[in-house]
């Protein structure tokens, strides 16, 4: 099993996601941003690190907010979501081809990958845990 971090940034009552480029692995999914932990690497460090260089910003992680695992069939993922707060730097893309602030009512309209949907009901208080 392979931990891979998401980043739950807010903005004015809006979750940021990101659309995945195509020739990526779930290319053309939402998600939130975020990426795999490196061997010896925090979670919270991961996030800073993916965030600066999928995103080129620097952010400030804060607290944990839920856990999910999911099977892809290639891949078996534990996905850690935590809050992050924008810190500096100019949104380049470079794993995304586009990026979207959304309500969190809205964030089911959006074709997710499968292992965010949980956290997107934990976010909207649908549930209060992920099992």
């Amino acid at each position: 099993m392979k931990d891979v971090t998401a980043a739950i940034m807010e903005k004015e009552g809006k979750i940021l996601i990101a659309r995945r480029k195509q020739g990526l692995h779930l290319a053309g999914k939402w998600e939130f941003p975020g990426g795999k932990v490196e061997i010896g690497e925090s979670p919270e460090a991961c996030l800073k690190r993916e965030m600066r260089e999928e995103f080129g910003i620097d952010v400030e992680v804060g607290n944990f907010v839920a856990a999910n695992e999911f099977d892809y069939g290639n891949i078996h993922i534990r996905l850690l979501a935590y809050r992050v707060n924008y810190r500096s730097g100019d949104f380049i893309l470079s794993d995304h081809s586009e990026v979207q602030w959304v309500p969190k009512s809205e964030l089911m309209n959006y074709d997710l990958s499968e292992a965010d949907k949980p956290i997107v009901k934990i976010l909207r208080g649908i549930t209060s845990r992920i099992s």
